[in-house]
């Protein structure tokens, strides 16, 4: 059972503090992670979540209390900080290159269970004199390109070459394989995202089967995105999710009906400082407090809860540009505006903190354990 409030207090607790400000409603972020857990459970699928969305060993920790294995982290500073903090199971979804970082890898590698994702051979020999040093094998995910290119071997014959060739290294356990099918978030209607999700399915056994032909043991497949795990009843041969942005979601996940306003857990508290002219308003949140990142299907720089006919047009460094009829809509200045962002991943890392509301009021902070550990 959760302790009733868990989250940080300072001496003294600003019930309105000043704008702009990140919170999460923590009945919806709860609601979030237990829906994801009992669905995830009933079809099989271990669930990983990515903690590059809220950075926070707290959440994480809730995370884990459902029902998660472990965590993925997107840096290797991510990991140390979430392992400092007594999480033992972690995988590093990002190349490891580096003398630096290899000796960042093996101290990790020797007090925790952790695996990390290879698609070169520079890198995979990094890993495997880790391995040596150590006296224990690194576990590794041979990454799959989903077909944004980004990283990971191509299927059919690159990806079986090189895990043929990688097999070979002393100190080198190969568990399986990863993949990001990141497009398809440029998908929109449900069934847009049940065809690409068959598609992924396809390609993910395909790659499988070819592996166990070539002689290769897999034992993980862990694949990527919130839509996957959301409609993971239409995803095959996946042991493992990797879903982290369902738990606050945000205007993306809104454009592709995978949720709700009142899904959406994260919030930006932001103030009307300026009207120039009628019809244009300015607040006091801009990238810094927001994000400059779009939504694929929609135009706008977050949601205004409770007045969808205002626009937040543009985002400069510390000013939101609003756009609305003046004949409709009435904006007054100190008016205070709730925002749901265009991507929830990037507001924790703005902030060292994020404030926990309950029943709409501020009961605690959350803090952003690993802000800025972006190497």
């Amino acid at each position: 059972m959760m302790q009733s409030n868990p989250f940080h207090h300072p001496r003294q607790m600003d019930s309105n503090p000043p704008t702009p400000y990140a919170f999460v409603n923590l009945e919806t972020a709860e609601r979030n992670i237990a829906a994801m857990a009992e669905k995830l459970a009933e079809y099989g699928i271990s669930h990983r979540p990515h903690i590059k969305t809220h950075k926070s060993l707290e959440m994480a920790r809730r995370q884990l209390s459902a029902g998660a294995i472990g965590i993925t982290a997107a840096k290797l500073s991510e990991a140390e900080v979430f392992a400092d903090g007594g999480i033992d199971d972690i995988l590093v979804a990002f190349a490891i290159v580096g003398e630096g970082n290899l000796q960042r890898l093996e101290r990790l590698h020797r007090r925790i269970r952790i695996t990390v994702t290879v698609d070169s051979w520079e890198a995979a020999c990094g890993l495997s004199a880790v391995g040596e040093r150590s006296g224990k094998p690194v576990r590794v995910l041979i990454e799959l390109d989903g077909g944004l290119h980004r990283g990971g071997r191509q299927p059919g014959a690159d990806i079986v070459q090189f895990a043929s060739r990688i097999r070979e290294l002393p100190g080198i356990e190969i568990i399986g394989i990863m993949a990001y099918f990141g497009l398809i978030y440029r998908n929109q209607t449900k069934s847009a995202l049940v065809a690409a999700l068959k598609e992924e399915s396809r390609m993910i056994k395909s790659v499988i089967a070819d592996l166990r032909a070539a002689g290769i043991e897999i034992q993980t497949v862990s694949s990527g995105s919130t839509p996957a795990s959301k409609l993971c009843e239409h995803v095959e041969g996946v042991t493992e999710v990797r879903a982290g942005n369902y738990l606050y979601n945000d205007v993306s996940a809104i454009d592709m009906g995978l949720a709700e306003p009142e899904d959406c857990a994260l919030r930006v508290m932001a103030t009307v400082v300026s009207i120039p002219l009628p019809g244009m308003a300015t607040i006091d949140a801009g990238t810094k407090a927001l994000t400059s990142d779009r939504s694929h299907h929609s135009d706008g720089c977050g949601i205004i809860v409770g007045m969808p006919e205002v626009k937040i047009a543009a985002l400069n460094e510390e000013h939101g540009m609003l756009r609305y009829d003046p004949e409709k809509i009435k904006l007054t200045i100190g008016e205070q505006l709730e925002i749901i962002p265009n991507h929830s991943c990037v507001i924790p890392n703005l902030n060292d903190f994020i404030y926990a509301k309950r029943g709409g009021e501020i009961i605690g902070r959350i803090m952003t354990d690993a802000r800025g550990c972006s190497y």
